[in-house]
């Protein structure tokens, strides 16, 4: 048996730390947007550009992370612990190495990721010193994110907050003191923004071992991580690499819509990323309600109790869309003065006033996708989840893209139509797969099913 810890979950203890994580995490970026914009849209545009590469980069780490955290919440539900410490030691050590690797290619080919998106040569310079800078520290992110995942499976979702909590105040501190030279530091503007982003994030990473060790006492030893026997391996690549290349299938669809929208010009760059700004508040509650049902269904998935997972999963799925057009609502009737924080443009506070808008038509279909593709995954049916991100985004939503947007000259709107489209089609197939119940064939821990189930 295992000494580490696992706390009692319940969905609102486990999911409202992961809100305001997630939260965190979200006001990290509009942080560094807003007050780069004090500097210039110019700066914000180079910053968001890079930004799109580092963040296609940084999910190519989940798949570890995921896998792992799918596996060790099914295990710890049907109370096997003996093989959860190598599943962790393992994550951890293959993030790292793949950070590694990333990071390198990050550094090396910084010119080239950024070439495609066509900027002007200023603004080029500047996206790759923050490439470069940021994409350096991405072996910190890699293993940070394998351990806060498994600290929040185990319930201790609170910790993970104040970490995220820590390295916010660590970074718009060294925003802070770069940007405006305070206490004698030199106005290093994106370089500086990219310093205090890095330190930020290796100061996290030592935090989450600190954690995992002492509060969660899960104690990895070094033949934990490099132990790798291939049914463990196969096991976390299985769930991993499927739920990994939807993300990265919707982050390079992402990338591909950026290029479509610097044919536009800044102006609208600039508007797109301070929109998405104010967006991210909004998903974030998907989000947050998805990893909370993912927590909490993983646990009942490994114990047999597959009525209840299901309920869940449709429960959250309600909560998160009603949530999510209440903030839409709020936004939307304060969106001038939102979009006044970030710049005085007027072209830029009309379009984006009306991007906000269509946020009530955005946000069910996005909800639909957040909640049913994480329980989904929890389940062990990342596959279809895949399957479904894959063929409806490079088949239907990228052509749409450029269809609405370039070739109908319809511009950053019709891109936004073609995104409330891609969410919609996508999250009706999510739907209809927890609703058909094909999921519950895919458990990673085979129970017998027990006499609760027939009473839930």
């Amino acid at each position: 048996m295992s000494t580490s810890q696992v706390k009692k979950l319940s969905l609102i203890a486990v999911t409202w730390p992961i809100f305001i994580e997630s939260l965190l995490h979200m006001s990290l970026r509009t942080a560094d947007t807003f007050m780069l914009s004090q500097v210039s849209d110019e700066a914000v545009a180079s910053v968001g550009v890079a930004n799109q590469v580092i963040m296609f980069m940084f999910f190519l780490f989940q798949f570890v992370a995921t896998g792992t955290s799918v596996i060790v919440a099914q295990y710890l539900g049907a109370k096997k612990y003996d093989e959860i410490n190598k599943y962790v030691g393992n994550g951890i050590l293959l993030n790292f190495f793949f950070g590694l690797f990333v990071a390198t290619i990050l550094i090396v080919f910084s010119k080239q990721f950024l070439s495609i998106f066509q900027l002007e040569p200023h603004l080029l310079a500047e996206a790759r010193i923050f490439l470069i800078i940021v994409g350096g520290a991405l072996v910190f992110q890699a293993m940070s994110i394998t351990m806060s995942v498994i600290i929040q499976t185990y319930g201790f979702t609170k910790e993970t907050m104040f970490v995220s909590g820590g390295m916010n105040i660590i970074n718009i501190i060294g925003n802070y003191l770069f940007i405006y030279g305070a206490l004698g530091f030199p106005q290093w503007g994106v370089t500086g923004v990219a310093i205090s982003t890095a330190v930020s994030q290796g100061i996290a990473f030592i935090t989450f071992a600190l954690v995992l060790y002492y509060r969660v006492k899960l104690k990895i030893t070094w033949n934990d991580m490099i132990e790798i026997q291939k049914e463990r391996l196969k096991k976390v690549l299985g769930i991993g690499i499927p739920s990994s290349m939807t993300i990265i299938s919707y982050s390079l669809s992402q990338i591909v819509t950026t290029s479509f929208i610097t044919l536009l010009g800044t102006q609208m760059l600039a508007t797109r990323i301070y929109t998405l700004n104010l967006l991210f508040f909004i998903m974030i509650l998907g989000i947050s309600l998805g990893r909370g049902s993912q927590i909490i269904t993983g646990h009942l998935i490994g114990a047999g109790k597959m009525d209840e997972a299901f309920k869940v999963g449709r429960r959250n799925v309600r909560l998160s869309i009603v949530l999510a057009l209440l903030m839409t609502l709020v936004i939307v009737l304060i969106r001038e003065p939102l979009l006044g924080i970030f710049t005085d443009d007027p072209a830029i506070i009309q379009m984006g006033a009306i991007l906000l808008i269509l946020g009530f038509l955005l946000e069910p279909g996005r909800c639909l996708n957040l909640v049913y593709g994480a329980t989904l995954q929890a389940a062990g049916d990342a596959r279809f989840m895949m399957m479904v991100s894959v063929l409806v985004i490079w088949l239907f939503s990228v052509p749409l893209y450029y269809l609405l947007g370039i070739h109908f000259g319809w511009g950053l709107i019709g891109i936004w139509a073609a995104f409330i489209a891609d969410e919609w089609v996508r999250g009706i197939l999510l739907w209809a797969r927890w609703r058909g119940r094909k999921w519950e064939e895919k458990a990673l821990v085979k129970q017998k099913k027990p006499n609760e189930e027939a009473t839930a």
